[in-house]
């Protein structure tokens, strides 16, 4: 219990590679010690989730992914969406994890796109890697075909309003993800504007 309480949300597979045999689990989950939050996911009862406990979640069952695009943009409250999915990157070349349970939206990344401007949250004693604003933004132009056009126009609107981000910032990861061209008129508009 100490672990649990210490690490927040811990997959079955975390405990058996301390030794601790997963039976163990299904007697604290029957004393109403842990709870099961999904499939192969428990934490203790006492603990209060919060709005980002799917974030948590999401990073436990991929640990090498980073939360990024809507999602990315929700943790910062840069949109009005909410995704109904939790939005990851992964490598190009990593394997695509088998999830049944937690809706997961995954996204291919590769190279300096995959590996600048990632920040690490703690959510519910869970380390969740969370690409910065201006990096969100910039990849939000990158996928404008998938999330909107007016998704990315927003966020590029709020990041700079709610000072989250720089034009500088903007202009660094908007060359990191090869989106420079895309950006530039609607960032000078942004900036003359406002």
């Amino acid at each position: 219990m100490r672990f649990v309480r210490a690490k927040g949300i811990v997959r079955a597979s975390d405990l058996t590679a301390l030794g601790i045999p997963r039976s163990y689990l299904t007697r604290l989950v029957d004393h109403g010690q842990l709870q099961r939050i999904s499939r192969g996911l428990y934490a203790a009862t006492e603990s209060n989730p919060t709005a980002n406990r799917t974030l948590a979640e999401a990073c436990k069952r991929v640990p090498a992914g980073v939360i990024c695009l809507l999602s990315a943009l929700r943790f910062h409250d840069l949109t009005t969406q909410l995704p109904s999915q939790v939005w990851m990157a992964i490598d190009f070349k990593a394997r695509h994890p088998r999830e049944h349970v937690l809706p997961i939206r995954i996204t291919r990344f590769s190279g300096r796109a995959l590996t600048e401007g990632i920040e690490t949250h703690q959510i519910e004693g869970v380390p969740v890697k969370v690409y910065c604003p201006a990096k969100t933004i910039a990849d939000c132009f990158k996928y404008r075909n998938k999330i909107g056009l007016d998704v990315a126009m927003e966020a590029l609107r709020d990041g700079l309003q709610k000072r989250k981000c720089t034009v500088d910032d903007l202009w660094h990861y908007a060359r990191v993800c090869r989106v420079t061209n895309v950006l530039r008129p609607y960032l000078e508009a942004t900036v003359w504007s406002g």
